[in-house]
This record gives structure tokens, C-alpha cells and sequence, in this order.
């Protein structure tokens, strides 16, 4: 009676073994090294595309949208550098570093200071985007990805992507730009 369950019990365990095998999620994964154009997944392809409503095609920095995967939806925190909580300077440099391997300085008032302006429809993706909240001059950081839209780590939401032009926080909109020489940037600090 023992030797019956036994095919049955192997049976078993190999259809769990399957299951839990076929239900591996999907996971961004940081390919290459910093400033590395490498292709993307093609799920974070689609993902990404269809969020900014592009063709997946027009996704080519893996690297990058590997990173912003990463961090969609980590909480914003003043003074915050990881996972836990992020603001938006922060998750800038984060950004930056990780993905284009390029050191800024840490608040965004210094920020602005290592970029060479340019105007709304010269951006490209890994541009600065610079807002004016409550009156402070450059209280907001963001970076340019595609077709209009931007990541940022808000305080409301947390990291997350948005237009450009959406009226909630373009009306602070106040200068974008290109990361100038790294050998400058040091200077700024």
C-alpha cells in the first residue's frame, strides 16, 4: 500500500516543482556598466512604451528603464537615498550615477548648476528638469525621458513618470538641461 503513493507522492512534487518554476516573476535587471547603452528586456520595453506612448522600439537605454523599474513607487523622503525612501535630488543623482555614470552634486539647488540649458523641445532623454515649487527657486528635480514625459520622485506618489505639460506641475516648470563635462560638476561642489 506504501509503494502505491509513493509514484504518487513524486507525481506530486514534480507538478509543484513546475508550478513554482512557471510563477517566477518578472524582474528588471541593471545590465552593462554606468553610461552603457545596453537593449532592454523586451517586458520593460512594452511596459515603458506603452506608458509613455511610444513604440517599444524607441526603448533602447535598458540600462535606464531597468533602473526606473527598480524604483517606481519607492516612497518619496526628504534626505532619502534608498528603496526605503528617496526624494527627488536624491533619486536624480541615484539616477544619474547608475545609469549614465555621471556624478552630481547632492541638492538640487547645485544641480542646476551642472547642467547647459536648453529649451522644452531640444530635451532628450537624461536631460534635468527643473521646477519651482512655493516659491523657491529650482525646489524640484526631475529627468526628461520621452515624447513629453518625465520621472521624478514626487512627494505625494513617490517615484513615478508624468508628462511634461501636465498642468499640475508644469506651471512650475522653470529650466531644463544637458549634465555638462563630469570634470565641470566637481568645480560646483
Amino acid at each position: 500500500m506504501m509503494f502505491k503513493s509513493v509514484p504518487r507522492l513524486i507525481w506530486l512534487l514534480i507538478v509543484l516543482c513546475a508550478l513554482v518554476a512557471s510563477c517566477k516573476s518578472k524582474r528588471a535587471v541593471l545590465k552593462g556598466s554606468p553610461g552603457e547603452v545596453v537593449k532592454p528586456q523586451g517586458f520593460i520595453a512594452d511596459k515603458y512604451a506603452e506608458l509613455l506612448q511610444i513604440d517599444s522600439r524607441d526603448i533602447t537605454n535598458g540600462r535606464l528603464y531597468n533602473f526606473i523599474d527598480q524604483w517606481y513607487g519607492t516612497p518619496y523622503k526628504f534626505g532619502g537615498l534608498d528603496h526605503d525612501g528617496v526624494d527627488c535630488s536624491g533619486f536624480t543623482l541615484l539616477l544619474q550615477q547608475q545609469v549614465y555614470g555621471i556624478n552630481l552634486p547632492r541638492n538640487t539647488g547645485k544641480q542646476v548648476n551642472a547642467i547647459k540649458r536648453k529649451y522644452e523641445d531640444e530635451l532628450q532623454e537624461g536631460d534635468l528638469v527643473f521646477f519651482d515649487f512655493d516659491g523657491k527657486k529650482f525646489s524640484h528635480v526631475g529627468v526628461y525621458l520621452q515624447n513629453g514625459y518625465l520621472v521624478h520622485a514626487s512627494t505625494r506618489k513617490g517615484v513615478l513618470i508624468v508628462k511634461l505639460r501636465d498642468p499640475s506641475i508644469y506651471k512650475y516648470f522653470s529650466r531644463a538641461g544637458s549634465v555638462i563635462n563630469v570634470n565641470s560638476i566637481a568645480q560646483i561642489e
